[in-house]
């Protein structure tokens, strides 16, 4: 008559060939007949599954998945079973080459504590080394250019400041061998009668301008803004293109040009030494 819930009818026989002492999964299969124990009832017992608890007792502790849960799970059944685990525990290491070693936990802790921390780069300084390099590039520039562009405005100018209130005497008595691009309208007035002399001015807006001398040497090429002017001198002949005619006014060899000039109308005008005339 059996007490609780019926085992299986797994009565274990006599054998007379096998050894004294039983493998940990005949040990624990018998412990847990011995108890009135079903295999569901350990593996509710334990929360042991019931493929493991079967293959235990078979002996076969690879779906264990390790020494260590092995002997964990060989500690549990042993327990459900009214078994001492140690004698087992101890048959298992034998059989398995010995309790594995546990890691010591300080080692670890103090392999984690000195690991060298890796550090990235430093973007923050590369960032204002970058900024104080470019600020500083900004203003030697523009201190270079201010210095650039006074001497520059000074060759451009030719030593002749209309804008000046009080022109040196020097500036006024020394007056060039060869008359300069720019000269002035009493320069104009006092043409010589050997040579053509043209101004162009864009007075009413901006025109591209061309002008060439008499071999066809280019004299000038470019746009005029408005109020901008060009002169020009040659032997004999002046060539002009002008993009805009209706912005510009024309003096030559001292005397306005009056032909009605229509706005945005491209005009080729030739000039030379005698009256004006349009080529």
């Amino acid at each position: 008559m059996s007490i609780g819930n019926s085992p299986e009818d797994e009565r274990p026989f006599e054998d007379v060939s096998e050894e004294a002492r039983p493998s940990i999964g005949r040990a624990l299969r018998q412990a847990r007949i011995a108890a009135g124990l079903t295999v569901d009832d350990v593996s509710t017992a334990t929360r042991v599954r019931i493929v493991i608890v079967h293959a235990i007792e078979a002996d076969d502790f690879a779906p264990c998945g390790g020494d260590v849960y092995a002997r964990g799970h060989i500690r549990t059944l042993a327990k459900a079973v009214n078994l001492d685990p140690a004698p087992l525990l101890a048959q298992y290491d034998a059989d398995h080459g010995g309790r594995p070693a546990p890691t010591p936990a300080a080692p670890m802790f103090e392999a984690e504590r000195i690991r060298p921390e890796r550090r990235g780069p430093n973007w923050t300084a590369a960032m204002v080394a970058a900024i104080v390099a470019v600020v500083g590039f900004v203003a030697f520039t523009a201190f270079k250019g201010e210095s650039d562009g006074g001497a520059g405005q000074q060759v451009a100018e030719g030593g002749a400041p209309e804008a000046s209130t009080s022109p040196s005497p020097s500036a006024e008595t020394k007056k060039p061998a060869d008359p300069k691009p720019d000269p002035t309208e009493s320069a104009i007035a006092a043409a010589p009668r050997d040579k053509v002399t043209v101004q162009v001015a864009a007075v009413d807006g901006r025109s591209w301008i061309s002008a060439k001398d008499h071999n066809g040497r280019l004299l000038f090429d470019g746009l005029l803004e408005q109020g901008d002017s060009k002169t020009f001198q040659d032997s004999s002949k002046i060539n002009l293109v002008l993009g805009d005619a209706g912005a510009i006014e024309l003096h030559v060899n001292g005397k306005k040009i009056e032909d009605d000039f229509q706005p945005g109308a491209v005009e080729r005008l030739t000039y030379t030494k005698g009256d004006p005339q349009v080529g």
